[in-house]
């Protein structure tokens, strides 16, 4: 049995990022990538600060702008087309959620999909769909596709149970999956007899955001869990949405949380801007 650490992960993905970077600078291109926040939320400020940790580890540079909390859609959409439109920047990431007098929908819009790196235009949504490798997937699905990568996984006829439908992690999971010659099913919330569904997984992802959902009646011997889940118990501690106590025995592979797969998320990042000031070089 083994427990898969997302620090091992990042460090493997930032490594081979790091000699993408470093051969771009060579040629007269700083990959860069540009942080938008409104206002000091707590959470928000701990991702931009990891963030940025990530992208100084991997050569690349990062700005940090942040608007005032208050802005109205107007000012808005100006300061964020003025970023989008710097020819300094590779990539844009918005922090979320927004303050509730902001509408996102136009920012999708707005967002230029080479820049877009967290995938938040329907232009990369669909390259996913369509398999075009010059779109990205959501930083955390492909976090999923890259521990799995580091372990070595062979997809080819797996049977692959992705517990979730968001279009965050689940569907483009899905089609990630699929992709590498995997057998995909999708469950969720409301799906007639979960447990046996997950049952039949070679490789479990959940992906639903219910903390310890998927317990021990949902494995067999021998299969990969992916925990995606950050929850908090009723005791206040993070959690995923694997039961991870009692499921951790059955498996073969399993992720913590924390520690798991949301430590990796800001290594793809990283590798998106790199791929980002490629193209756009």
């Amino acid at each position: 049995m083994s427990i898969i650490k997302g620090a091992q992960v990042a460090e493997a993905v930032s490594a081979e990022t790091k000699k993408r970077a470093e051969k771009l600078k060579a040629e007269g291109t700083e990959p860069c990538l540009a942080i938008i926040r409104v206002g000091e939320d707590g959470s928000e400020i701990a991702y931009e600060r990891g963030a940025m940790k990530r992208m100084d580890k991997c050569g690349i540079k990062c700005m940090s702008i942040v608007l005032d909390e208050n802005i109205g859609q107007t000012e808005f959409e100006k300061k964020f087309s003025e970023v989008n439109d710097d020819k300094n920047v590779h990539g844009i990431l918005l922090l979320q959620p927004l303050p509730k007098q902001l509408d996102i929908e136009p920012i999708k819009e707005l967002i230029n999909p080479i820049k877009d790196v967290d995938a938040l235009s329907a232009v990369n949504l669909y390259k996913v769909f369509v398999g075009d490798k010059t779109g990205y997937a959501p930083c955390t699905a492909e976090a999923v596709m890259e521990t799995l990568d580091y372990m070595g996984t062979d997809y080819t006829g797996k049977k692959c149970v992705v517990i979730g439908r968001s279009l965050v992690v689940g569907k483009p999971l899905g089609m990630l999956l699929l992709g590498r010659n995997a057998t995909v099913t999708y469950c969720h919330s409301r799906t007639k007899q979960l447990a046996e569904e997950a049952k039949q997984a070679d490789i479990l992802v959940a992906a639903v955001g219910v903390p310890k959902m998927v317990k021990a009646d949902f494995v067999k011997e021998g299969i990969t869990v992916i925990d995606v889940g950050i929850n908090v118990d009723e005791n206040g501690n993070m959690c995923g949405d694997v039961d991870f106590e009692n499921v951790e025995p059955i498996v073969e592979n399993i992720t913590p949380v924390p520690g798991g797969v949301g430590a990796v998320t800001t290594s793809v990042l990283a590798k998106h801007v790199v791929m980002a000031a490629e193209m756009l070089k």
